[in-house]
This record gives C-alpha cells, structure tokens and sequence, in this order.
C-alpha cells in the first residue's frame, strides 16, 4: 500500500513556513474542574489523550521526504513516537503568557507536527490546554476537529477505542515500516505519470462535455480577477516577519451574533467581517484593508488534510456607520457566491495541483503575499454542544489562524457550544495593536446589538 502524499495545498502550506513565519494553526482552550470530584492531574489527562489517538492515525505519523525532490513529501508511522513529545506539563500561572509563548515555538519536523501543552491550574483556578498543529496536517475546521477527537459529549469520559488496525491504544500500537529510498523513488516517478496521463486525457473531457468547461474557466478566470484587483493596499498589517506571537482574544454569547445576523438579513461570517473592519479602522489608516476569507469546499469523503478555497474582500474600513460596513460587507459576499468565486478558487488551486512542483510554490507565495491581502480572517464553526475533557467542561477555545510570511496580524472566530470566541493572532511587536482590536471586535458588536435593538 502507497503511503500518503501531501496534496498539492498541503505541500503549499508547508512550502511556505519559514523560521519567521511558522505555518501551524491552533487554539487557546480554556476548562472549569468538575463541581464536586477531583480534578484530574497531568498524567491522567495524558494518558487519556494517548487512548484517544486509535481515531486518528495520522497525529503518529511525520513528514518522510522524497530523494532528490522527485515528489511533495509522504506520511509515515513515526516508529519512535512518545507521547511525552506532544503532551507536555506548562508552568501554574498566567495563562495568556503561557499561549504567547508555546504559540511562538515551530513544530519540529521530524516527528508528528502536533502538540499540546497543558496548564493543571491556572490563576483563577480553571485548566488551561494550548494546541496547535502545522497547516499541513490540519486546517481550521480540522483543529477543532482535533480538540472534540479528545473531548466528549457528556462529563463521564467514553472508554478507548480500538486503531484501525484493530490495536487498542496506547502500549499496543506498533508502527508500520517506512518505505525504502528506493520505494519513494518510485512512487513520486509513478504519481508524476499518473498525473501526465490525467492532463493528457483532459481534452477528451472538455470534448465530452464542453459547457461545463467553459463555466469552470470563466469561474477560475473570474476568481483570479478578484483576488489580483485592486491590490492590497500598504498596511502595518504587512512588514517584515519576526518568529514571537501574541494572541489577543475575546469572547461572547454566540446569539449576540445571530441576533444581529437575522434583525439584518446577513451571515454570521458577514457579521465577523463587518465588526473586523470596524476594528481594523481604530489602528488609524485611512485605506481599507484587503482580507483574504476561506471557504471550505470539503467533500464528504475527505477526513485529513485541507480542502479550502479562499475568497478576497476589501473591507469597508472607512465607513463610520456600522450597519452600512455591514451591509457593504454582506452585498460583497453575496455576489461572490452568487458568482461561484470560492468554486473558481478551488478550481484554481485544482490546476495548480497539476502543475511542476517548483511552479506550486511560486504560485502559494504569490496567493498569499501581501500584494492581494493584508490580513486573513477565517470563521471556523465549532462543536454546538458542551464538551469535556475528563469531566471538565470547555468553556472558551480561542482561534489562532497562521501568519504567512510579512503578514502581521490574522482574525479568527470559532463558535463553542453558546459562545462566539475571537482570537487575534499578531507578531509580538504588534500586541498593543492585536489587544486594541480584539477591544474594537467588542465595541462593534456591541454597536451592531444595539441599532438591531433600535
């Protein structure tokens, strides 16, 4: 059996991590302790992580290259995974330091590209748990994915499950050999054909059925249209990249949202949109701010892995009235849906897909320079239901959406269960900045609840 291959969006995401501009996505959890048992200590928590790993084979499996760069790089069983590289104890005490600094710390790459770190008590008394995993092994969605593999529905935690492989976890997993060199070798070559004869036979497809065609390449062509005019304007949003993060966040009653979202006809994701802009206007630039928004395009038969599209937004930064920011905000995306744009993205990033590797990369770092967006906002949806962790009830998880490189700040929202959490995920010299916005996502909720009131 073939190993698994990173898709060509995942070789993109990890193409363009650098030393200063580390490509994982995460999140800032915070639990309450059960009322009336004992809260569980690091060890326990630790092992119940590990049991937990039989539903996700992929968090014991690392990155194996191809020789000579013949093919993006494959996944393998790492046969010297430990636990106590991925689950490790964080110091009593202040919570948001501890998030700035894990969050700032690259993933090593040669092991699986996940970790989390786990604070038994805080300052106030509650548990804390920073994770993060690179983008290539998960997306948005997919982090909160990664945090409900370890939670469940109901306070009294559900028994181990088997692997795939029939293996109860922990002690009885056992890791399957890596290919040879040679096996690799042969793969990418065999892939590298298989991928000639899909292009070669694509002219009979458009002969089959030609309007389809065309739709799809007036959609792509329309997308890249959008996302390349106009250009992102200068910004202290985009400079030079330095690796220490800060993580400013907020968190409210998710019904504020929809409140807002059905007094005016929106989204909740427009609602997002139209308080970031707001927020944005307090840094003091007169210009509005280009975002780049991803869409999820999964399909149901994909687990793993990213299946993303991205939509590019000038954000109404100078409009003083929050509901007409809203209502810009709302029109803009209604007519890219209703001109299929995030399908002509993914039809875009499909043609990549067929393209050499070394044409891949210009591309992803062409897509996500700051010459079309300044910033990335992405309102990844979440768990509608309590969750806990051995009992103890989540009752914030903070977004950190990645930084690419000279981009400065990035906005993520995920709902939890009744709560809507913001993070506002900056480089360290623009904490003041991230603090100040994550302040300003506040004040234009509260405006946007208040003229929905009126």
């Amino acid at each position: 059996m073939r190993p698994t291959r990173l898709s060509a969006l995942d070789a993109a995401f990890l193409s363009l991590e650098s030393e200063q501009a580390p490509m994982h996505v995460g999140w800032a959890a915070i639990f309450a302790p059960p009322v009336g048992a004992t809260r569980p200590g690091f060890e326990e928590v630790r092992a119940h992580i590990e049991s937990r790993l039989g539903r996700a084979p992929r968090y014991r499996q690392k990155l194996a290259a191809v020789p000579f760069g013949l093919g993006d790089p494959v996944w393998v069983d790492d046969e010297a995974f430990d636990i106590a590289d991925h689950v490790t104890r964080a110091p009593h005490g202040d919570f948001a330091r501890l998030v700035d600094e894990v969050l700032s710390a690259p993933l090593a790459h040669d092991r699986p590209l996940w970790e989390l770190s786990i604070a038994e008590q805080l300052d106030d008394g509650m548990i804390g748990v920073v994770g993060k995993a690179h983008h290539c092994l998960v997306d948005g969605l997919a982090a909160v994915e990664l945090m409900a593999l370890l939670l469940d529905a109901e306070a009294e935690p559900v028994a181990p499950e088997a692997d795939a492989d029939g293996v109860s976890a922990p002690g009885g997993w056992r890791a399957r050999p890596g290919p040879s060199a040679l096996r690799l070798v042969g793969d990418a070559l065999g892939q590298q054909i298989d991928e000639a004869r899909r292009i070669a036979r694509m002219p009979l497809s458009w002969a089959r059925d030609p309007g389809r065609m065309l739709d799809g390449a007036w959609r792509a062509t329309r997308a890249v249209v959008q996302a390349a005019t106009p250009v992102a304007p200068r910004s202290v949003l985009n400079g030079v990249s330095a690796p220490l993060r800060h993580l400013a966040t907020h968190s409210r009653p998710m019904e504020d949202l929809k409140v807002i979202k059905r007094r005016f006809g929106t989204t909740v994701n427009d609602v997002l949109l139209a308080a970031s802009a707001g927020a944005l206007g307090t840094l003091g630039e007169q210009a509005d701010v280009k975002a780049m928004v991803p869409v999820s395009v999964e399909a149901l038969d994909e687990r793993w892995g990213n299946r993303i599209a991205f939509v590019f937004l000038t954000l109404p930064c100078g409009e003083a009235d929050p509901v007409w920011r809203l209502r810009d905000v709302h029109v803009a995306m209604r007519d890219r849906k209703a001109g299929r744009v995030p399908e002509g993205a993914d039809a875009v990033l499909g043609a990549l897909a067929l393209a050499p590797r070394a044409v891949r990369r210009v591309a992803s770092r062409v897509i996500a320079s700051p010459q079309l967006s300044n910033l990335t906002i992405s309102n990844i949806p979440g768990p509608q239901l309590p969750l806990y962790l051995m009992g103890c009830e989540v009752k914030h998880a903070f977004p950190v959406v990645p930084l690419t490189d000279r981009h400065r700040l990035s906005i993520g929202m995920t709902s939890i269960h009744e709560r809507a959490c913001f993070g506002v995920y900056a480089q360290a010299e623009l904490a003041d900045e991230a603090d100040r916005i994550a302040g300003g996502l506040e004040r234009e909720i509260d405006a946007l609840l208040e003229r929905a009131a009126a």
